[in-house]
């Protein structure tokens, strides 16, 4: 059982320096601590000793934040659910919760006690050890969400060595493994957490400009939006030294342009999942897609063009799925990718490959080509199915002006006659009103 008082020491060291913004006003560390202690006496007070599982329902906040830091100290297993949870009896019964913490920005709307089904032996495994715990529930973008059983003493281990803080935006929800490391990263170096009560391109220049942000951590499909919105051009963004993108494969195009519009800012690729954490990343340069993947703790290897990775800090398991390990320790990620010596191209999810009369079509390669196409300003490609080649590529068009369908189609097509593969150009053209996204600023594939 590892000591986990450091993180409070470490948090008590950087005293008045800023540790949150909220409500236009900076939040000390020495407030912060000062929260979680009173935190650390509101668990005492409910009974919810060391081992009992929490759940904590809300964004990022001082208060939230302050709850969760406190689970750790206290040993507890936490649950962060987003604001916008839409199966929340179900995902409290799986993670077997003995209370759940609701809040509305930092007003705690009340305090539910649960009884929890039978221990489901992983979590009898980790209360026996005496470390805390974080579940983590999938998106469900690929069928039903997956719940990952952390042991909080082997996600902290990374963070020990003290590192510069920068002023980071909280883009990332708290319930997701990015955002959550990218509290503990901000926090444990002195860093100042910048959490938005609004995730548009507007807020997130607003916020980037009025709090001199240094830092910004998000996905490939927001920063479309924000490079497709141009609101980038009505704020003063010089505070920014660096853009980080995840969570799904990047548009070669999208990063061209953002490197275009941000020169002076180094842009990033990260890797990460809720069952290994976030590995460190080495981008070849701003414009590639290429990057090293890896870091103390993780073993990296490539099988059949598919990404396998052993890590320290996996988790223990699924709540409620299959152990999805090898023998040895290895997940499959699922992920495909390319090999350049000791940098890899990861093409996309094993799962979202379109298959056409026994060709692969990976969507992130033809959306690339897609967004340079004039009039288009944003798109998602998805496979359907087909009697004669399987399946048929079928591209989802959000357009900037009203244009003729069938003209269209057949601009669209020509444009990439000239870039693509035959079987790769897309059969079907549908236009679509509104956001190809979900909440978590993630391409929606399915159906």
């Amino acid at each position: 059982m590892a000591d986990v008082q450091w993180v409070l020491e470490r948090l008590e060291s950087h005293g008045t320096q800023p540790a949150m913004v909220w409500d236009e006003r900076e939040v000390t560390y020495a407030a912060l601590v000062q929260r979680v202690k009173g935190w650390l006496n509101e668990l005492k007070a409910r009974s919810l000793e060391p081992g009992r599982t929490v759940a904590l329902k809300g964004d990022y906040n001082p208060e939230t934040c302050a709850l969760l830091i406190a689970l750790v100290l206290n040993r507890n297993i936490a649950v962060p659910l987003a604001p916008t949870v839409k199966t929340l009896k179900e995902f409290l019964e799986i993670a077997e919760c003995d209370a759940l913490f609701e809040f509305d920005g930092t007003e705690l709307l009340g305090v539910t006690k649960l009884t929890p089904p039978a221990e489901h032996p992983l979590v009898a495994r980790l209360r026996s050890q005496g470390s805390p715990g974080l579940i983590l529930f999938s998106s469900g973008s690929t069928g039903k969400s997956k719940a990952s059983l952390l042991d909080f003493d082997r996600m902290l281990k990374k963070f020990q060595k003290a590192r510069a803080g920068s002023r980071t935006l909280s883009f990332l929800l708290l319930d997701h493994i990015g955002g959550i490391n990218t509290l503990l990263h901000a926090l444990t170096s002195g860093g100042t957490v910048v959490p938005l009560k609004e995730r548009s391109p507007q807020a997130v220049c607003t916020a980037i400009q009025k709090h001199r942000v240094q830092l910004l951590p998000t996905t490939p499909t927001f920063l479309n939006l924000l490079l497709m919105s141009e609101a980038y051009k009505q704020y003063d963004l010089s505070s920014l030294d660096m853009i980080t993108y995840g969570t799904e494969p990047m548009p070669a195009a999208t990063l061209k342009h953002l490197h275009e519009v941000f020169p002076n800012v180094k842009l990033k690729q990260t890797y990460g999942l809720s069952e290994l954490g976030i590995l460190q990343t080495k981008s070849k340069d701003n414009s590639s897609l290429w990057v090293k993947v890896g870091g103390d703790g993780y073993e990296v290897k490539v099988v059949d063009g598919i990404l396998w990775i052993r890590s320290e800090s996996a988790m223990l398991g699924y709540l409620n799925a299959q152990a999805p390990f090898t023998e040895d320790g290895w997940f499959i990620t699922g992920d495909a990718v390319e090999v350049d010596g000791e940098y890899m191209r990861i093409l996309g999810r094993k799962s979202e490959i379109i298959n056409v009369g026994g060709e692969k079509v990976y969507p992130a390669e033809v959306e690339s080509v897609l967004l340079q196409l004039p009039n288009v300003a944003d798109v998602t490609v998805v496979g359907k199915p087909s009697p004669i080649t399987g399946h048929v590529v079928t591209a989802r068009v959000v357009l900037r002006e009203a244009e003729d369908p069938m003209a269209l189609t057949k601009r669209l097509r020509q444009f990439c006659r000239e870039r693509l593969a035959s079987y790769k150009i897309p059969v079907a053209v549908e236009v679509v009103e509104g956001q190809l996204h979900g909440d978590r600023f993630k391409k929606a594939r399915a159906g």
